[in-house]
Protein backbone atom coordinates (compact mmCIF):
# COMPACT_ATOMS: atom_id res chain seq x y z
CA UNK A 1 0.00 0.00 0.00
CA UNK A 2 2.71 2.26 0.82
CA UNK A 3 4.60 1.74 -2.15
CA UNK A 4 1.99 2.19 -4.32
CA UNK A 5 1.37 5.43 -2.36
CA UNK A 6 5.04 6.11 -3.11
CA UNK A 7 4.35 5.27 -6.95
CA UNK A 8 1.36 7.86 -7.12
CA UNK A 9 3.64 10.74 -5.64
CA UNK A 10 6.87 10.57 -7.52
CA UNK A 11 4.17 10.24 -10.71
CA UNK A 12 2.66 12.80 -9.79
CA UNK A 13 5.91 15.43 -9.03
CA UNK A 14 6.97 14.16 -12.71
CA UNK A 15 4.23 15.35 -13.93
CA UNK A 16 4.40 18.57 -11.83
CA UNK A 17 7.90 19.03 -13.46
CA UNK A 18 6.89 18.63 -16.89
CA UNK A 19 4.47 20.94 -17.00
CA UNK A 20 7.05 23.54 -14.78
CA UNK A 21 9.34 22.92 -17.64
CA UNK A 22 6.87 23.43 -20.35
CA UNK A 23 5.73 26.57 -18.68
CA UNK A 24 9.44 27.92 -18.49
CA UNK A 25 9.86 26.91 -22.22
CA UNK A 26 7.23 29.01 -23.27
CA UNK A 27 8.31 31.94 -21.28
CA UNK A 28 11.34 31.61 -23.16
CA UNK A 29 9.77 31.94 -25.89
CA UNK A 30 7.46 34.60 -24.87
CA UNK A 31 11.20 36.29 -23.96
CA UNK A 32 12.66 35.74 -27.07
CA UNK A 33 9.54 37.25 -29.51
CA UNK A 34 9.67 40.60 -26.93
CA UNK A 35 13.45 40.71 -27.84
CA UNK A 36 13.14 40.42 -31.53
CA UNK A 37 10.08 42.75 -30.86
CA UNK A 38 12.33 44.95 -29.57
CA UNK A 39 15.61 44.40 -31.85
CA UNK A 40 13.12 45.10 -34.75
CA UNK A 41 14.78 48.51 -36.06
CA UNK A 42 14.15 52.14 -36.54
CA UNK A 43 10.17 51.16 -37.91
CA UNK A 44 9.39 49.45 -34.40
CA UNK A 45 9.10 53.30 -33.36
CA UNK A 46 5.95 54.81 -35.71
CA UNK A 47 4.37 51.06 -35.23
CA UNK A 48 4.89 51.61 -31.03
CA UNK A 49 3.82 55.51 -31.03
CA UNK A 50 0.62 53.76 -33.50
CA UNK A 51 -0.24 51.86 -30.70
CA UNK A 52 -0.04 54.48 -27.68
CA UNK A 53 -2.48 56.53 -30.07
CA UNK A 54 -4.86 54.00 -30.86
CA UNK A 55 -5.03 52.86 -27.07
CA UNK A 56 -5.47 56.66 -26.28
CA UNK A 57 -8.36 57.27 -28.87
CA UNK A 58 -10.37 53.93 -28.00
CA UNK A 59 -10.12 54.91 -24.21
CA UNK A 60 -11.29 58.35 -25.25
CA UNK A 61 -14.05 57.91 -27.54
CA UNK A 62 -15.14 54.80 -25.52
CA UNK A 63 -16.13 57.17 -22.60
CA UNK A 64 -17.39 59.89 -24.66
CA UNK A 65 -19.50 57.81 -26.50
CA UNK A 66 -20.90 55.26 -23.68
CA UNK A 67 -21.83 58.72 -21.91
CA UNK A 68 -23.60 59.87 -24.59
CA UNK A 69 -25.97 56.75 -24.99
CA UNK A 70 -26.90 57.08 -21.37
CA UNK A 71 -29.73 58.77 -22.08
CA UNK A 72 -32.73 59.17 -19.35
CA UNK A 73 -35.48 56.90 -20.48
CA UNK A 74 -38.54 59.39 -19.32
CA UNK A 75 -37.08 62.17 -21.43
CA UNK A 76 -39.91 61.64 -24.37
CA UNK A 77 -41.87 61.09 -21.43
CA UNK A 78 -41.53 64.07 -19.30
CA UNK A 79 -40.96 66.69 -22.98
CA UNK A 80 -44.32 65.24 -24.39
CA UNK A 81 -46.06 66.61 -20.85
CA UNK A 82 -44.74 69.43 -20.87
CA UNK A 83 -44.48 70.80 -24.69
CA UNK A 84 -48.33 69.56 -24.38
CA UNK A 85 -49.41 71.71 -21.26
CA UNK A 86 -47.19 74.83 -22.84
CA UNK A 87 -44.14 74.62 -20.36
CA UNK A 88 -41.88 75.26 -22.54
CA UNK A 89 -39.11 76.55 -20.38
CA UNK A 90 -39.60 73.59 -18.63
CA UNK A 91 -38.95 70.98 -21.45
CA UNK A 92 -35.80 73.69 -22.70
CA UNK A 93 -34.59 73.50 -18.59
CA UNK A 94 -35.18 69.55 -18.68
CA UNK A 95 -32.92 69.06 -22.13
CA UNK A 96 -30.04 71.17 -20.61
CA UNK A 97 -30.06 69.06 -17.46
CA UNK A 98 -29.62 65.71 -19.91
CA UNK A 99 -27.20 67.54 -22.07
CA UNK A 100 -26.84 64.17 -24.07
CA UNK A 101 -26.89 64.49 -28.15
CA UNK A 102 -30.36 63.32 -28.14
CA UNK A 103 -31.82 66.20 -25.61
CA UNK A 104 -29.36 68.85 -27.33
CA UNK A 105 -30.91 67.72 -30.53
CA UNK A 106 -34.51 67.66 -29.45
CA UNK A 107 -33.74 71.10 -27.53
CA UNK A 108 -33.34 72.83 -31.01
CA UNK A 109 -36.54 71.28 -32.10
CA UNK A 110 -38.50 72.86 -29.46
CA UNK A 111 -36.51 76.53 -30.06
CA UNK A 112 -38.17 75.73 -33.69
CA UNK A 113 -41.70 75.40 -32.31
CA UNK A 114 -44.09 77.61 -34.14
CA UNK A 115 -42.70 77.38 -37.90
CA UNK A 116 -43.47 74.64 -40.41
CA UNK A 117 -43.17 70.62 -40.06
CA UNK A 118 -40.19 70.01 -42.84
CA UNK A 119 -38.21 73.04 -41.30
CA UNK A 120 -38.35 71.97 -37.68
CA UNK A 121 -37.22 68.26 -39.28
CA UNK A 122 -34.29 69.51 -41.21
CA UNK A 123 -33.17 71.74 -38.17
CA UNK A 124 -32.88 67.94 -36.31
CA UNK A 125 -31.64 66.52 -38.34
CA UNK A 126 -28.70 69.08 -39.10
CA UNK A 127 -27.92 68.63 -35.31
CA UNK A 128 -28.09 64.96 -35.07
CA UNK A 129 -25.42 64.78 -37.72
CA UNK A 130 -23.26 67.15 -36.01
CA UNK A 131 -23.77 65.50 -33.29
CA UNK A 132 -23.04 62.19 -34.82
CA UNK A 133 -19.99 63.69 -36.59
CA UNK A 134 -18.73 64.89 -32.67
CA UNK A 135 -18.79 60.83 -31.95
CA UNK A 136 -16.98 59.79 -34.96
CA UNK A 137 -13.78 62.22 -34.09
CA UNK A 138 -10.69 60.72 -34.45
CA UNK A 139 -11.72 57.07 -35.86
CA UNK A 140 -10.87 57.93 -39.17
CA UNK A 141 -7.32 57.91 -37.81
CA UNK A 142 -8.00 54.88 -35.79
CA UNK A 143 -9.56 53.15 -38.81
CA UNK A 144 -6.30 54.11 -40.54
CA UNK A 145 -3.99 52.42 -37.54
CA UNK A 146 -6.00 49.06 -39.04
CA UNK A 147 -4.09 48.90 -42.25
CA UNK A 148 -1.24 50.45 -40.98
CA UNK A 149 0.96 49.46 -38.61
CA UNK A 150 0.89 45.97 -40.73
CA UNK A 151 2.35 47.89 -43.61
CA UNK A 152 4.45 49.24 -41.67
CA UNK A 153 5.69 45.98 -39.90
CA UNK A 154 6.44 44.45 -43.17
CA UNK A 155 7.92 47.48 -44.28
CA UNK A 156 10.22 47.00 -41.51
CA UNK A 157 10.75 43.39 -42.18
CA UNK A 158 11.32 43.96 -46.27
CA UNK A 159 14.63 46.24 -44.73
CA UNK A 160 15.95 44.21 -42.66
CA UNK A 161 16.44 41.30 -45.37
CA UNK A 162 17.94 43.94 -47.85
CA UNK A 163 20.49 44.93 -45.24
CA UNK A 164 21.07 41.02 -44.14
CA UNK A 165 21.94 41.02 -47.76
CA UNK A 166 23.46 43.88 -47.75
CA UNK A 167 25.96 42.58 -45.22
CA UNK A 168 26.44 39.68 -46.94
CA UNK A 169 27.50 41.02 -50.12
CA UNK A 170 29.88 43.81 -48.50
CA UNK A 171 31.53 40.43 -46.58
CA UNK A 172 32.25 39.25 -50.45
CA UNK A 173 29.24 36.81 -51.27
CA UNK A 174 30.21 35.11 -47.87
CA UNK A 175 27.21 33.16 -46.53
CA UNK A 176 27.14 33.58 -42.87
CA UNK A 177 23.54 31.75 -42.32
CA UNK A 178 23.65 32.49 -38.70
CA UNK A 179 23.81 36.31 -39.07
CA UNK A 180 21.31 36.06 -41.83
CA UNK A 181 18.65 33.77 -39.95
CA UNK A 182 19.32 36.13 -36.54
CA UNK A 183 18.66 39.42 -38.72
CA UNK A 184 15.53 38.02 -40.46
CA UNK A 185 14.54 36.68 -36.91
CA UNK A 186 14.57 39.95 -35.46
CA UNK A 187 13.13 41.78 -38.16
CA UNK A 188 10.03 39.40 -38.17
CA UNK A 189 9.20 40.97 -35.25
CA UNK A 190 8.08 43.90 -36.82
CA UNK A 191 5.56 42.28 -38.64
CA UNK A 192 4.12 40.62 -35.88
CA UNK A 193 4.15 43.66 -33.70
CA UNK A 194 2.45 45.38 -36.90
CA UNK A 195 0.07 42.97 -37.22
CA UNK A 196 -0.58 42.67 -33.23
CA UNK A 197 -2.11 46.61 -33.69
CA UNK A 198 -3.32 46.47 -36.38
CA UNK A 199 -5.72 43.53 -34.92
CA UNK A 200 -6.37 45.39 -32.06
CA UNK A 201 -6.82 48.44 -33.68
CA UNK A 202 -9.36 46.61 -35.79
CA UNK A 203 -11.67 45.14 -32.93
CA UNK A 204 -11.40 48.79 -31.07
CA UNK A 205 -12.73 50.51 -33.90
CA UNK A 206 -15.54 48.41 -34.68
CA UNK A 207 -16.45 48.27 -30.51
CA UNK A 208 -16.87 52.14 -30.84
CA UNK A 209 -17.99 52.09 -34.32
CA UNK A 210 -20.85 50.14 -32.89
CA UNK A 211 -21.59 52.20 -30.13
CA UNK A 212 -21.88 55.16 -32.42
CA UNK A 213 -24.63 53.17 -34.13
CA UNK A 214 -26.60 52.62 -30.80
CA UNK A 215 -26.54 56.57 -30.25
CA UNK A 216 -27.73 57.07 -33.93
CA UNK A 217 -30.66 54.79 -33.23
CA UNK A 218 -31.38 56.57 -30.37
CA UNK A 219 -30.97 60.05 -31.64
CA UNK A 220 -33.61 58.38 -34.92
CA UNK A 221 -36.33 57.23 -32.22
CA UNK A 222 -36.52 60.28 -30.51
CA UNK A 223 -36.59 62.17 -33.36
CA UNK A 224 -39.40 60.38 -34.41
CA UNK A 225 -41.17 60.38 -31.31
CA UNK A 226 -40.71 64.15 -31.23
CA UNK A 227 -42.29 64.94 -34.83
CA UNK A 228 -44.84 62.67 -33.91
CA UNK A 229 -45.77 64.91 -31.00
CA UNK A 230 -45.90 67.83 -33.27
CA UNK A 231 -47.81 65.92 -35.78
CA UNK A 232 -50.35 65.10 -32.46
CA UNK A 233 -50.31 69.44 -31.74
CA UNK A 234 -50.90 70.52 -35.07
CA UNK A 235 -53.70 68.01 -35.56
Amino acid sequence: MLNSILLQVGQNLSESAKVAEATVQNRGMIKELFASILHGGPIMAPIVILSLVAIFIFVERYIVIHKAGRTDSRLMVNLREFILEGKIESAFSLCRMNNTPTSRMIEKGISRIGRSLTDINVTIENVANLEISKLEKRLPFLASVVGGAPMLGILGTIIGIIQAFYEMVKSGNTIDLNLISTSIYQTLGTTVFGLIVGVLAYFAYNILVAHVDGVIFKLKTANSEFMDLLNEMVS
